[in-house]
């Protein structure tokens, strides 16, 4: 429950960091609150997606030691793709940078990856 717990933790600040980095690089949202919006969400995204992680982890506790973490590790990143998504892309919104597109999604992330 532990791992599950740091794994969570760690899920969070990657999803935090990747939605960061995508609104520095396109610049859009990031001067107008944004980076101050990323901080008050960081404590909320760790702490959810931490307890997320251990109550996926305990509904799968009846499966193979071996596999208990497998529906953690999913249900995880599929939360962080829909935060980058939901709060790394702002569709619409004016980008300043010129490096993104008008759905201000970045050129490092995947294409096949929803953004």
């Amino acid at each position: 429950m532990i791992a599950s717990g740091l794994l969570g933790a760690a899920a969070g600040c990657l999803a935090i960091a990747l939605s960061s980095r995508a609104r520095a690089y396109c610049d859009a949202g990031w001067d107008a609150g944004g980076a101050a919006e990323m901080a008050l969400l960081f404590p909320v995204v760790v702490v959810g997606f931490a307890v997320c992680a251990v109550v996926v982890a305990k509904l799968s506790s009846g499966l193979h030691p071996l596999l208990r973490m497998v529906p953690v590790v999913l249900v995880l990143g599929v939360l962080v793709i829909w935060f980058f998504a939901v709060e790394g892309t702002l569709g619409g919104y004016p980008g300043d940078s010129g490096l993104c597109g008008p759905d201000n999604v970045p050129p490092w992330w995947p294409g096949w990856l929803p953004a």
